[in-house]
């Protein structure tokens, strides 16, 4: 069946067809992959009494799937080209049900690691994939544009619904369920996938996959979250810590002369050349850094020093969601006035009072007196930055680039997300040391949430020096098609 010709008779206003029904199959795909982030990030607390894990140990169940899913995200897509976009939706279906259900029977931390790195593979095949039968599906125009504009929905869709669901699994059931929960609707995704995915039809091929970049960038940024972990340990200025750290320097080196030499590189480094593109892409980075690493922590907070149950910490921090998108709105009108550079400069000074506050967060602390205002400023500081920041990102992008633009941009919200949460664990766990009890632990937290505002300073310094060369019109250009990443 010609899902185009569909497209065009359910436009018409015709039945339902099968690409309505696709458009729903990966909708679902991009929902479920934001609604395990947040369902992971509600049952850390109850996964590190459970397993007795540190915090420093706890964050590599966030850190290690936000790497793998980031780093080969770019491969994902385009191992989409080579081998098929069925082939490997299906195989990334696949591998995800299989890491949900060992991650639920997990009897240990490593053994859980290693299911959550294995499920970012997963969501790396799959989430590029999917946006590619999309994009191939519907004609450019407003079919197009409609599909995109249900599938971006889907973020902020998946993360509140991570939340709340997510909170009321494992308040009911246990953090296991958590990830039980992804088995069957998995399952049946994938006996849809089967009946509405076309055979495969590959006319022409990428020249190279690039997997020596893929693991190239992979194996640097796994050293080097390893080593921030390890830090306080074994001594910031330890042969072994210095040893790693170098071996990560080497690692990204030798994947910039890859990326150099490679006749398909994974990333051409040219789409950074410009310093508006480069800046935005800069200001994400930080953004994303602060995002999760608040989120990580105040989970942890809420739950082991405040006492939340799972379910009560949801309902806590959806507030936060919810102000990421009331923000995202009204800082697109005022990016269609201002530009990037205020918008930007905006979210990162919300975002820096929001951590503030946080540092300031009292052992018997109260949910209105204490959180809610810094979660209110996290959310909108999180809209309008990662608004400002996508639209700069995206700017003067040729069409040809248009999807290699967005991959870096995706790819670079999921590694910052974890050397964000690994950099506020290693810091949490410095400050609390071998001290036990709500007020050690919660002593940790605030020197967290603490470096969460210094990485604020940081984002708002590249804010204003590199989000300032755009005019207001092409910015407003570039905002309407800059999808608002949900990663709160």
């Amino acid at each position: 069946m010609d899902l185009r010709s569909s497209t065009a008779e359910s436009a018409s206003g015709r039945a339902p067809t099968r690409a309505g029904a696709l458009l729903a199959l990966l909708c679902a795909a991009n929902l479920l992959a934001i609604f395990d982030s947040q369902i992971a990030g509600v049952a850390l607390p109850s996964i590190q009494r459970d397993l007795v894990l540190s915090t420093t140990e706890a964050q590599w169940i966030i850190s290690a799937n936000l790497l793998t899913w980031g780093s080969l995200l770019l491969l994902g897509g385009r191992a989409a080209d080579y081998f098929g976009r069925r082939r490997i939706f299906l195989a990334g279906l696949s591998l995800y049900l299989l890491t949900s259900l060992t991650a639920g029977l997990a009897s240990n931390g490593g053994t859980l690691v290693a299911s959550r790195a294995a499920h970012g593979v997963s969501a790396a095949m799959m989430y590029p994939t999917a946006l590619s039968i999309l994009t191939n599906t519907f004609p450019q125009g407003g079919p197009r544009n409609r599909a995109l504009a249900l599938w971006a929905g889907m973020g902020g869709v998946g993360s509140t619904l991570g939340l709340l669901v997510g909170g009321g699994v494992v308040n009911a059931w246990g953090w296991r369920w958590g990830f039980y929960l992804h088995v069957p609707i998995t399952a049946a995704m994938i006996v849809i996938a089967l009946r509405l995915l076309p055979r495969d039809h590959v006319v022409s091929r990428p020249r190279s996959l690039d997997l020596t970049g893929a693991l190239t960038i992979t194996a640097a940024l796994g050293l080097l979250v390893y080593g921030i972990a390890q830090a306080p340990a074994d001594g910031w200025t330890s042969p072994k810590i210095l040893g790693i750290g170098a071996l990560a320097i080497v690692g990204v080196a030798l994947f910039v002369l890859v990326e150099r030499r490679s006749a398909a590189p994974l990333m051409p480094l040219g789409i950074l050349r410009s310093r508006l593109r480069a800046g935005g892409n800069l200001v994400i980075f930080f953004t994303t850094m602060i995002a999760f690493a608040l989120s990580f922590l105040y989970s942890l907070y809420a739950q082991e020093v405040a006492g939340y149950s799972p379910m009560k910490y949801a309902l806590a921090a959806a507030v936060a969601s919810v102000m990421v998108i009331i923000a995202a709105y009204v800082g697109q009108a005022a990016l269609n006035r201002f530009g990037f550079r205020p918008v930007a400069v905006t979210g990162m000074v919300l975002f820096g009072a929001g951590a503030l506050l946080f540092a300031r967060m009292p052992v018997h602390g109260s949910y209105l007196a204490d959180s809610l205002l810094p979660l209110v400023l996290e959310g909108a500081g999180l809209g309008a930055a990662t608004l400002a920041a996508s639209a700069a990102a995206l700017t003067d992008v040729a069409g040809h680039e248009a999807g290699l633009a967005s991959g870096v941009n995706t790819a670079t919200t999921m590694i910052a997300g974890g050397l964000g949460v690994a950099v506020v664990a290693t810091v949490a766990a410095s400050r609390t040391g071998v001290a036990t009890g709500p007020a050690a632990l919660n002593s940790g937290f605030q020197a967290g949430f603490a470096s969460g505002a210094v990485m604020a300073l940081v984002g708002l310094v590249l804010a204003i020096a590199l989000l300032g060369l755009g005019r207001r019109a092409r910015a407003a250009q570039v905002a309407e098609a800059a999808p608002v990443q949900e990663v709160s």
